[in-house]
C-alpha cells in the first residue's frame, strides 16, 4: 500500500467531483487535503480520518440527538450552531494530530466559521465540537499508534538486506475501534508453495501484472493505476456517492462517515497483523525465485518487474481489497433495499480520472482486480482482503 506524491493542484483537481455537499462532507475533503499536504502514509492518514470523523459524528449527534450512543455523551444543546460544532471538531482533532499543518487548519477553520453569525447557538457549537474532538482524542490517546518499532530482518551475520525500512510492523498493536483484537479475523495462511492454488496464483500475476506485459489491455492497465492510489480520499469519494443523495439529512451522514472511517481503521489494523504474521512474499520477489519454490508449476523470470511498485510490507492479504470491501458492507447497510446511485471516485495517480460503479461488488472487485493487474498481490491474498473487510464492515455498522 504506497502513497505516490501527487502536486497539490493536482490532488485538489482531481478530487473535486461537483455534487451537493453538506458540513460533514465539506470537512471530509477539506481533511483528505490536510492529510496529503502533511505527506501521511496511509496507515496513519486512515487513522486520522477515523478519529475525526468520529469527533463529528458525536458533535453532531449531541444536539440533534438522533441515535443513542454507547460512550458517554455530552449535555444536549439543541440550539448550538451544527456548522459551528463540526469545524471545531475537526479544528480540535487535526490540531492535535497534525499539528505542523496549524496555519492551513485555522485558515480552514476561520473560513468555515465566518458565515455564522456570532451568536450563543455559534458559541454553544463550538464548545459542543471542541468537547466532543477532546473525548474522541482522550479515548484513543493510548491506541498503540505511537508504539515503538521492534521489527527485525531477517537475516544472518555480515548478508546485506534492504535498508528501507517496513512500513508500520507496529499497527497490530493498536487498539480498534469495533473488533477485539488485531486477530480477530486473521485469514488462514497463504497457499502452500506445493499446491495448485499457488500455481494459479504465479501465473496470473506474472502473465497479467508484469511491467511489460503484452496480456494486460489498455483499461486493464488504467485500473491498476488508479487503484495505485491508497490514501482515504479515495474511498471516501464512494462514501460521498451515496452521502449525497437527496432526503439525507446531517446526522446521519455524520453517522455513515464515522461507521466508514472506523471500519477503515479497523481493517488495516487486521490486514497488517496478518501481513507480519504470514510474511508472505511479494510477486516480484517470488517470480525471480520461481526456480527454487519447490513446484515444477511456476518457472523463473529473473528479470520480472511489476508495474507498480510493490510496497515496502508483506504481502498477504491485499490492503486495498480489506478497505474497498469494508467501505462497501457500510454502503450497502446504509442503502438497504433501496437503488444504488452511480458510485463514483477520483484518482490522483491516474491524472484526475473518474471512474464509475453500478454497484459496490464491481466497485470491491475493481479494486481487487487492480492490485493484480499492477503486479503486487495474488488472486489469494486479494479474496482474503476482501472476505476480512466484509466481517469488519459488518460490525461497524451495528455500532451506535
Amino acid at each position: 500500500m504506497k502513497t505516490a506524491l501527487i502536486p497539490t493542484t493536482l490532488l485538489l483537481a482531481a478530487l473535486a467531483i461537483p455534487a451537493k455537499a453538506d458540513v460533514i462532507t465539506d470537512w471530509n475533503l477539506k481533511t483528505g487535503d490536510l492529510i496529503t499536504e502533511a505527506k501521511l502514509g496511509t496507515p496513519p492518514a486512515i487513522r486520522v480520518m477515523a478519529v475525526v470523523q468520529t469527533a463529528a459524528y458525536r458533535a453532531v449527534n449531541t444536539i440533534t440527538q438522533r441515535y443513542p450512543m454507547a460512550m458517554p455523551q455530552q449535555p444536549a444543546a439543541r440550539d448550538a450552531s451544527i456548522d459551528a460544532a463540526v469545524a471545531a471538531a475537526h479544528r480540535t482533532v487535526l490540531l492535535k494530530l497534525l499539528p505542523a499543518q496549524q496555519g492551513v487548519i485555522d485558515k480552514a477553520y476561520n473560513a468555515a466559521l465566518a458565515p455564522i453569525a456570532d451568536s450563543a447557538a455559534k458559541t454553544a457549537g463550538i464548545t459542543v465540537g471542541e468537547q466532543a474532538a477532546a473525548r474522541v482524542l482522550a479515548q484513543r490517546a493510548d491506541d498503540g499508534a505511537a508504539a515503538p518499532v521492534a521489527y527485525r530482518p531477517h537475516t544472518s551475520p555480515g548478508a546485506y538486506v534492504p535498508t528501507t525500512s517496513p512500513a508500520v510492523p507496529q499497527w497490530s498493536q493498536r487498539k480498534p475501534w469495533l473488533m477485539t483484537s488485531a486477530a480477530q479475523f486473521r485469514p488462514a495462511a497463504p497457499p502452500a508453495l506445493s499446491g495448485d492454488a499457488w500455481v494459479r496464483d504465479y501465473n496470473e500475476v506474472k502473465l497479467v501484472g508484469g511491467k511489460t506485459s503484452a496480456a494486460r489491455g489498455a483499461e486493464q492497465t488504467e485500473i491498476a493505476l488508479f487503484w495505485e492510489y491508497s490514501l482515504p480520499a479515495i474511498y471516501y469519494g464512494v462514501v460521498r456517492s451515496v452521502a449525497q443523495q437527496p432526503e439525507r439529512d446531517i446526522t446521519r451522514n455524520a453517522l455513515l462517515y464515522a461507521r466508514a472511517a472506523q471500519a477503515m481503521d479497523d481493517a488495516l489494523i487486521a490486514v497488517f497483523d496478518a501481513k507480519y504474521h504470514y510474511n508472505f512474499w511479494r510477486p516480484v520477489t517470488a517470480i525471480r525465485n520461481g526456480d527454487i519454490d519447490g513446484n515444477d508449476g511456476t518457472s523463473r523470470e529473473a528479470s520480472w518487474a511489476s508495474l507498480i511498485e510493490s510496497p515496502m510490507h508483506p504481502e498477504y492479504p491485499s490492503g486495498h481489497s480489506i478497505l474497498a470491501a469494508a467501505v462497501a458492507t457500510v454502503l450497502k447497510a446504509e442503502i438497504g433495499n433501496g437503488p444504488t446511485p452511480t458510485l463514483a471516485t477520483t484518482s490522483p495517480t491516474a491524472k484526475g480520472a473518474t471512474r464509475r460503479w453500478s454497484n459496490l461488488d464491481a466497485f470491491v472487485q475493481e479494486v481487487s482486480d487492480a492490485r493484480i493487474f499492477g503486479g503486487i498481490h495474488y488472486r489469494s491474498a486479494t479474496d482474503a482482503g476482501a472476505a476480512m473487510g466484509r466481517k469488519i464492515g459488518e460490525l461497524a455498522v451495528k455500532q451506535p
